[in-house]
């Protein structure tokens, strides 16, 4: 039966080609800057022992993963896991529609029955507010992990314009150079087989190649080479640092874990099974991926905390319906970013209640989905917080941190789901709960910082802090 089209039908447009392939940055401002200097340390990898055995370690980690020798507990049997990869290829990036299987069965079914993509141009969304949320978030995340793609290709914005001097300088101070992974990997840039600009990806350098056959996401027969190879999507020339699939997964599905902190820990989860499967599938390394989610956690807390860099601005929305496109030319603006995730998650909850019919918190607890268990949860987590890639920064291993001292915004990302705790609790949390130290990205800096954050045991100690002075509460 076809569905009448309605006043939440978005039709995509541009936005259709720029989920489907990373776009090409056309200008980097202050925060496509940061985020790129904090992604930096990975173009001098090459520059010291311990540097290449993580270079090395990448590619060894990658290949395991993606044939399926890996020992990683995933939340599915590992024929399954390569069908979810194949499905997640493409992107929902404008109603977080396939992220949100992560809300469990009542919930997620309850939030698809309103935000679901009915073709590859057409979608829904649950509201305005839900919306506007999603597109200005998305929008200041993707940018940033564009920034990325070429500068850490060939130093360029485009793959042909170069990019300023304070960008080169970057490379400059820390004696970086472009095209690591196609170096390192016996893939250089514009060599047979390679990606032209450099940073060619696993299904280019890696020695076998595990391709297979199942269903896009809308069910129709595809196979993991048509996502990377084409047609579908031809990633042969895009460079493969950072993951922009990742930055989306774990984006909006922090997202999700703010609106509904009933399932904030399931929602990581899935965030981390999302960068995951492009492993899997073959179109990333997990060093792109661990980039990815750094740039996602980055940009969404200092979102939540009002930065004058993230907030205030105009920006392109993928996620608006025809009506608002038509009177704001397709662009949003949000001056005070915990506010509008505020009235979207009280617009979401009445959704949810209403399409579940119990409270969110029963149907959120009325799971059968792979995310019931919350031991495999952790588990699988856990696997990727670093992928088991050696310790390259050696001087940060047994240095102490602070995050409310390093990085005092970062716990905005729990106290935005759990009011009941404050900054400086969620601060502590993330603390006492951080990854290890020394990857590759934790040269000492804010964003490495970020690197380490493991939400998913974090998010844990604030609901059960939260939950505690809600038992003791009058």
């Amino acid at each position: 039966m076809t569905r009448p089209r309605t006043n939440t039908a978005r039709t995509l447009g541009l936005i259709a080609l720029l989920a489907l392939a990373p776009a090409h940055a056309l200008a980097q401002s202050a925060t496509n800057l940061e985020a790129v200097r904090g992604l930096a340390p990975v173009s001098a990898l090459a520059a010291t022992a311990e540097g290449k055995a993580a270079l090395a370690a990448n590619l060894t980690v990658t290949g395991d993963i993606q044939m399926g020798r890996h020992d990683q507990p995933l939340l599915l049997p590992f024929p399954e896991q390569q069908r979810l990869a194949l499905r997640d290829c493409f992107i929902t990036d404008g109603n977080a529609a396939q992220l949100a299987d992560g809300l469990g069965t009542a919930l997620g079914e309850a939030y698809q029955a309103k935000a679901r993509y009915e073709d590859f141009k057409t979608f829904t969304s649950v509201s305005g507010s839900i919306a506007r949320l999603i597109g200005y978030t998305n929008n200041i995340t993707k940018s940033d992990s564009n920034a990325g793609k070429y500068f850490f290709a060939n130093a360029t914005t485009n793959g042909e314009a170069p990019v300023s001097e304070p960008a080169r300088a970057i490379l400059t101070r820390i004696g970086g150079t472009t095209d690591v992974f196609g170096k390192a990997y016996g893939r250089p840039a514009g060599t047979p087989g390679a990606d032209a600009f450099g940073n060619s990806r696993p299904f280019q350098t890696e020695p076998s190649l595990l391709a297979y056959r199942g269903e896009d996401y809308f069910g129709a027969a595809s196979h993991s080479i048509d996502w990377l190879r084409g047609p579908k999507q031809n990633l042969t020339d895009s460079p493969s640092y950072p993951s922009g699939h990742t930055t989306y997964g774990y984006t909006e599905s922090l997202l999700l874990a703010l609106l509904v902190p009933e399932r904030y820990q399931q929602m990581i989860a899935r965030g981390a099974e999302y960068g995951n499967n492009r492993i899997v599938v073959g179109a990333h390394y997990a060093m792109d991926v661990l980039g990815g989610r750094s740039v996602a956690l980055h940009a969404v807390a200092h979102l939540l905390a009002n930065d004058p860099a993230y907030v205030g601005q105009t920006r392109a929305n993928p996620a608006i319906d025809n009506e608002m496109s038509r009177a704001t030319d397709g662009a949003v603006t949000i001056t005070d970013y915990p506010e509008a995730l505020k009235a979207a998650r009280a617009e979401l909850q009445a959704v949810l209640r209403e399409g579940c019919g119990d409270t969110v918190a029963a149907c959120a607890a009325a799971d059968r989905s792979r995310f019931k268990d919350a031991a495999a949860n952790g588990a699988f987590y856990a696997s990727t917080q670093t992928y088991g890639l050696p310790v390259v920064h050696r001087d940060r291993s047994g240095q102490a941190v602070d995050v409310a001292r390093v990085a005092p915004e970062a716990g905005h990302l729990l106290t935005a789901a759990f009011p009941a705790v404050t900054l400086a609790e969620a601060n502590a949390i993330l603390t006492d709960t951080l990854g290890p130290a020394g990857g590759f990205l934790d040269d000492g800096s804010v964003f490495g910082l970020y690197s380490r954050l493991d939400l998913y045991a974090a998010g844990g100690k604030a609901a059960a802090l939260a939950a505690t002075r809600r038992s003791a509460a009058p």
